[in-house]
Formats: C-alpha cells, structure tokens, sequence
C-alpha cells in the first residue's frame, strides 16, 4: 500500500514537471566582453533570439547570445564621426532595426533615425531629426529612444527639446508631439542628468505610447493618432527614468541609474501604482530594459557615464535579468504543487476503494 502512494506521488511530480517546468528563481545573467563598446541602448529580436546593443564609441551595432557571444551586426562607417548610438528597436514584421543615431560635443549637431535590413544588414534610410529650435544655434537637440507602431512608423524622442518626432516607414521625418504638459512640471535641478527630460518610448497594444521624463519623474500618456498627451498619475515620481519596457501582460518595466520599478494600471493607465521596485548596480550605470525570451525583463549594464567621462578603456559589461518578488509567479508554482498533492491523494483513494471493492468481493464468495 506504502508503494502505490509512493508510485502516486512519482507519477503526479512527473506530469506536473512536463506541464509546468518551475523555474528555481535564479536570474538570468549575460556577461559578454567588447573593447569600449560602452552600449547605452538595448532590444531583443525575438527571431534571432539574441540581444542587439548600441555603442557611445563606435558606428557600430552589436548582437549578444544568451552565452555572451558578441559578433557585429551592423558597421555603418558613413554615419557622422564619433556618432553615438542610442535607441534601438526591432522590427519584426519587416525584419528591420531602427536605431536613434547622435553626435555629442563638441561635434556639430546631428540627430537622426537609422532603419537597417536584418536580412541583408545594409541601411534602408538615414533621416536627419531636425526643430525649429536647430535655427538659433543655441539649443541642443538629443535624440534619445525609439518605439514603433504596428504600422511600422518610429516615434523618437528628443531629451532637450521635450517633444517626439514621427518617422513613416519611407523614412520621411515629422515632429509628432509637442504638447505643453512634457514642459510643465518643475525640474529637479539637484539630480544629475537635469538636463535630460523625455527619455524611454514604448507602444501600449491599445493605440498609445509610454513616455517617461528623467528630469521630472513624470510618465505620460499620448495618443498614437494624434499625438495628444496626458500625465498618468502614480502614487510617486520615477526620478531619473531612463529606459521603459510592457510585458506581455500589462506590466511594465521602468528603469534608473538606481532602480527599477513595476508597475500596473487597471484603467489603460489613466492612473498606475508602482506595486514592487528593485536596487540596481549603480556601478554599472543601468540604462535600458528591454523584453528578453519567455517575456523576461532585462536590463543592460553598459557603464555609460564611465564611457562619457573618458576616464578608462573597458572591455566587460553585462545584461541582466530582473524579477519582482511581487509577481504572482511562485504563487502560481504553489498552486500547482497542491493540485498534484491532490492528484496523488485522489490515485490513492482509487487504490484504496479498488483494494476494499476486492476484499468486499472475496468475502462474498
């Protein structure tokens, strides 16, 4: 009788590793080796099944395997001198890769949006990112981060002048939104990097964009339609929020030179809450998040302000997975631990109930 609870109990583990493999909970980590590379920007391409990163230091465009293999995607030598590459995003329909391309000083002013064929790796277009603010000589524009529409349009966004332009798909450029609410919150002049204000883009399946301000701490909504905006209220500020990514179901996934927060809405994000917040490696100076493989979040650790300041050569940098504690994920595990213990008790009756059934037949004889 001991052996067929035994037997039960094997069984029902079994079924349930196949129907639900558990994931022990360690975090995914990929260290991976480039002289200077020094990426600000990250995404995944989910038919390669690698991650794609940019270069502070070089026109170049790398991709990155689960092991940590670095081989160059694109080399693109006819962008600007000592250009940097920022923002990137894959088309997968398309099979493109968008990239926010920019010259920092003391180089002349150059913002512009670069598409690449993944197939065949050569550029599709170059569209230079210009403002009616370029013609006083004054005010210098940064082109940051790129999201996409299912349509395929880029929408990219300029850090100093606070608002996004439009790409179509020809490459034919446009300023898409401008509204007042990206200017109309006070600027925390204490924190480093005041100067940058709308930083991370992401499309929100339901016709919008999440846009966050590192200067502010403020995210906003806007219509993909028409451009208009609206500040999402949050029960606190996002300060210095750099890079922005949805996961498949809802959540998403804000990333600082400190932290990362998770957050949810239940009204189309009128309103969130930031439900879990992690501690980032401030060493590694974290920028971008991006949607790896089996809708995991990623962050990169591309030591940018190091780069920025000239002050070492480095060759080691990594990406990084990271969780919330407050998912429902282990619960979930639980759950499916207690139904196979109800499965392996359910078999043991049966076993029971067959052996009294047999007994009961015996005596009747």
């Amino acid at each position: 009788m001991m052996f067929s609870l035994k037997f039960c109990l094997l069984i029902s583990i079994l079924i349930l590793s196949l129907v639900f493999p558990v994931n022990a909970g360690k975090r995914h980590a990929i260290n991976f080796r480039s002289p200077n590379l020094y990426p600000e920007g990250l995404t995944y391409d989910p038919k390669a099944q690698h991650f794609v990163a940019g270069s502070i230091h070089h026109r170049t465009i790398v991709s990155i395997s689960d092991a940590g293999v670095v081989e160059t995607l694109i080399s693109d030598p006819s962008l600007p001198e000592n250009a940097t590459v920022l923002g990137l995003t894959v088309d997968p329909v398309s099979r493109r890769l968008l990239a926010v391309i920019h010259s920092a000083d003391p180089l002349p002013h150059f913002n512009a949006l670069a598409a690449y064929d993944l197939r065949t790796r050569r550029r599709i277009f170059l569209s230079p990112l210009t403002s009616p603010d370029d013609d006083d000589g004054v005010t210098r524009q940064t082109a940051n981060d790129v999201a996409l529409d299912p349509k395929g349009n880029a929408y990219v966004t300029n850090s100093i002048g606070n608002f996004i332009w439009k790409v179509n798909v020809e490459g034919e450029p446009s300023i898409f939104s401008r509204s007042k609410l990206f200017t109309n919150y006070p600027v925390n002049g204490s924190l480093p990097w005041n100067h940058c204000g709308l930083n991370g883009i992401a499309y929100v399946n339901k016709g919008y964009f999440l846009v966050v301000q590192s200067n502010t701490g403020k995210m906003f909504k806007v219509d993909a339609d028409d451009g208009t905006a609206r500040l999402v209220l949050i029960n606190r500020d996002l300060p210095l929020a750099d890079g922005i990514a949805v996961r498949s179901d809802g959540v998403v996934v804000i990333v600082s030179m400190n932290r990362a927060w998770f957050l949810k809405s239940s009204d189309g994000w009128g309103e969130a809450v930031i439900y879990d917040e992690i501690t980032l490696d401030r060493g590694g100076f974290p920028t971008s998040v991006t949607m790896g493989g089996g809708d995991r979040a990623y962050v990169l650790y591309g030591h940018v302000e190091e780069g920025i300041l000239g002050k070492s050569q480095r060759e080691e940098f990594r990406i990084e997975e990271i969780k919330s504690g407050n998912d429902n994920g282990e619960e979930n595990i639980w759950v499916f631990v207690l139904v196979g213990l109800a499965f392996a008790y359910l078999m043991y009756w049966r076993f029971q109930m067959g052996q009294l059934i047999k007994n009961m037949d015996k005596k009747t004889q």
